[in-house]
Parts: structure tokens; sequence; C-alpha cells
């Protein structure tokens, strides 16, 4: 596995908000995070929540 060096730009007040809703008090600890929750999270699958929504959709009209 190669490990990379990535940089992004936020304000301060994103910053924070990130740290606070993963729970993190470093920055590269709370992008990491945030990123590895995106990648596992089936919610950021495009295919699978549109498959999520019409199936909710189905449930509702019966």
């Amino acid at each position: 596995m190669k490990i990379i060096h990535a940089q992004t730009v936020l304000t301060e007040d994103v910053l924070e908000e990130l740290k606070k809703k993963t729970g993190e008090g470093a920055t590269k600890d709370a992008l990491a995070k945030a990123v590895e929750h995106y990648l596992q999270c089936p919610y950021t699958d495009a295919d699978m929540l549109e498959k999520r929504l019409e199936e909710y959709i189905r449930k509702k009209s019966r």
C-alpha cells in the first residue's frame, strides 16, 4: 500500500464541526475518520441510495 499526503482547504467552522462530529481533536485524525466513513458508508454509493429510495417509495405506495 502506498501512502500519500493530501491537502484541502476548509473554513475554520467546517473543520471544528468535523472534529466535533468525528470526536477527534486533531485535524488529520478527523479528516481520516471522515474519509474512512465516507468510503464505507452505503449511503454514499449513488446506486445503493437510489435502490433504497425506490424501496422506500414502493413501501409507502402500498
